[in-house]
């Protein structure tokens, strides 16, 4: 009996672990992506949007590269940037002078999840180092998703998100993502509604 409540005691500490990381996650949504403001923007898309977006490109970029597990790139976008919970996004001129362990700081989020958190460290090392087939179509579909935002800040008037463009189109490694971003070049963000405001005869 007594060893049956010490089960349940610890299987209740865990499932308090699971809530509090899942809180953490939700501080996603009120982080901003700081680059975006070097380019005089006040309100840039938070942290979750860009997560959301990048893991629904992962699946069609997989998908367009043959990939036969397009949801295990979705899931290591769905995680990729959950470091920032704790330090934030740091955009590339504060990345010249502040030193962070990122992994570190993962390592701290889910060690309380135990072989959970293993499985999600493992997930993120994906993204970050890049050593297989998902890894490459993660970074590229993250790297995507900021050239669409790239592509409407710049229709709104934000000309330097040029910038975004260029240094994205040097990075990408597949194929597909390559032809993506040529055509997000050429694409009006805004074209997909207006042929839908035409009311059917």
């Amino acid at each position: 009996m007594k060893r049956k409540f010490y089960i349940i005691l610890a299987f209740m500490t865990f499932m308090k672990e699971i809530c509090n990381f899942l809180f953490e996650l939700g501080h996603l949504r009120r982080i901003k992506h700081e680059g975006w403001r070097l380019t005089g923007l006040e309100e840039p898309e938070s942290i979750a949007e860009h997560s959301l977006r990048a893991a629904q490109i992962g699946f069609l970029l997989s998908k367009l590269e043959s990939y036969p597990n397009p949801q295990e790139v979705s899931t290591i976008l769905v995680f990729h940037d959950m470091a920032e919970c704790r330090i934030g996004d740091l955009h590339r001129v504060a990345q010249r002078y502040a030193q962070i362990d990122e992994e570190r700081v993962v390592k701290d989020q889910v060690k309380p999840l135990k072989k959970m958190g293993v499985d999600l460290l493992n997930i993120w090392k994906k993204f970050e180092y890049r050593k297989d087939k998902a890894g490459l179509l993660a970074k590229d579909a993250d790297l995507l998703e900021m050239a669409l935002t790239a592509r409407e800040y710049y229709a709104r008037g934000y000309h330097s998100t040029q910038d975004w463009i260029n240094n994205i189109s040097k990075s990408l490694k597949t194929k597909s993502a390559k032809k993506l971003l040529a055509c997000i070049i050429e694409s009006n963000p805004v074209k997909w509604w207006k042929t839908l405001k035409k009311i059917p005869e």
